[in-house]
């Protein structure tokens, strides 16, 4: 393009916006409608600079301001797919009170940032948050204010999203949520990026129904549960073979402090520090209500989610939690990497909803088999 062209352009240019600024300032309602609409056409299908588009911006904002609902509502779908559109009008229809306006750019604009969602998700109506829930992708901060803020509606719709992130916040809050909605709890069960402890939290507080339906759905989460199961029992006769006389000794002891209600957190940790694998399973299945062959597969199990569950239920300490860790980890050894994993897992798990985990447990312990029992554990 040669400087004479580009001079001819940019002079054009500025008599356009001289011309917009004329109409919003002295126009009639109807010439100012034209002028929106004829601007917003040009500025699609044109090839203007940054510069030239915000300026577009101010104007139709300006504009914007003159017309009606409807009009504002047809400017936003107008907007919502066009990804040069100027930033400040696609804020400013994406704050708009009217969900007809809103929505379409919540929805579909790229123009709109991560902070711009979640500063709309906690300002603006359920409506505006049920839009945002909506776009083909979301981060994790604005899942976050959505499942915190939203109705019941607003996180259905957030959970049927597979382009939706979730943080642990968010996964363990859905949780919550999904409490006594089957087809919440089956929309966050069916997600393929649900952590596995969290879909054992999911299980515990779902009806029977839920759970039946998400075994079917989810064959592979039962045949890596029941993997699981299988070589927890192969490793534990191996390592401790049957019952032994130290066994009956060991629960005798345990089992007479905990009459005497000196069975604690403390006695679990020593126990623990210093080996006394017997010791820490009766002590543990007593805190819990547990019977002791769980205790024992859970703290094998490699996974290790069941154990932070049980361990958060008691609100034992993480020094404590990590003692239990390398008892029950191979040749007593844990990476740095990995135990620094699991202790980020531990600060993260809600006590009220562990508890929850445990009585679920503690509701099935009554089985016919401790394979049985110990799979609905490990699934809860």
């Amino acid at each position: 393009m040669s400087l004479q062209f580009k001079t001819v352009k940019k002079t054009e240019s500025n008599s356009f916006i001289d011309d917009l600024e004329e109409a919003v300032a002295r126009g009639t309602p109807a010439s100012r409608a034209k002028a929106l609409w004829h601007t917003t056409d040009l500025m699609i299908a044109g090839s203007f600079s940054e510069e030239e588009i915000w300026t577009f911006g101010e104007v139709v904002t300006r504009l914007a301001d003159e017309i009606e609902v409807a009009a504002r509502a047809q400017l936003s779908e107008k907007l919502a797919r066009f990804d040069q559109a100027p930033v400040n009008i696609i804020h400013k229809l994406a704050f708009d009170d009217a969900i007809e306006v809103a929505g379409p750019v919540l929805r579909d604009s790229k123009q709109l940032e991560t902070y711009a969602l979640v500063a709309n998700a906690c300002t603006k109506s359920q409506a505006h948050m049920l839009s945002i829930s909506q776009r083909e992708t979301l981060e994790e901060r604005v899942t976050d204010e959505l499942v915190k803020r939203g109705d019941q509606e607003v996180v259905k719709s957030v959970a049927g999203n597979s382009g939706a992130r979730f943080s642990d916040f968010g996964f363990l809050n859905m949780v919550q949520r999904a409490e006594g909605d089957s087809i919440l709890a089956e929309q966050l069960g069916l997600r393929k990026d649900i952590p596995r402890h969290v879909f054992q939290q999911l299980i515990a507080k779902a009806t029977s129904d839920v759970k039946k339906r998400l075994e079917l759905e989810r064959p592979e989460m039962a045949r890596q549960i029941q993997s699981s199961v299988s070589d927890l029992a192969g490793e534990l006769q191996s390592k401790f073979g049957p019952a032994s006389r130290g066994h009956f000794v060991a629960k005798r002891v345990v089992t007479t402090q905990h009459r005497l209600g000196n069975l604690n957190e403390s006695s679990i940790s020593s126990y623990a520090r210093s080996h006394r694998f017997e010791e820490v399973t009766i002590g543990m299945s007593l805190l819990c209500s547990l019977p002791s062959d769980m205790i024992e597969r859970v703290m094998l199990d490699k996974n290790r989610e069941m154990l932070l569950i049980l361990c958060k239920a008691l609100d034992f300490s993480w020094d404590t939690m990590m003692a239990l860790l390398f008892l029950g980890a191979k040749d007593h050894r844990i990476t740095a990497s990995e135990l620094r994993t699991l202790e980020n897992d531990y600060d993260r798990l809600n006590i009220e909803t562990s508890r929850s985990v445990m009585a679920f447990c503690q509701s099935r312990k009554g089985g016919t088999a401790a394979d049985a029992g110990l799979k609905a554990a490990l699934y809860a």
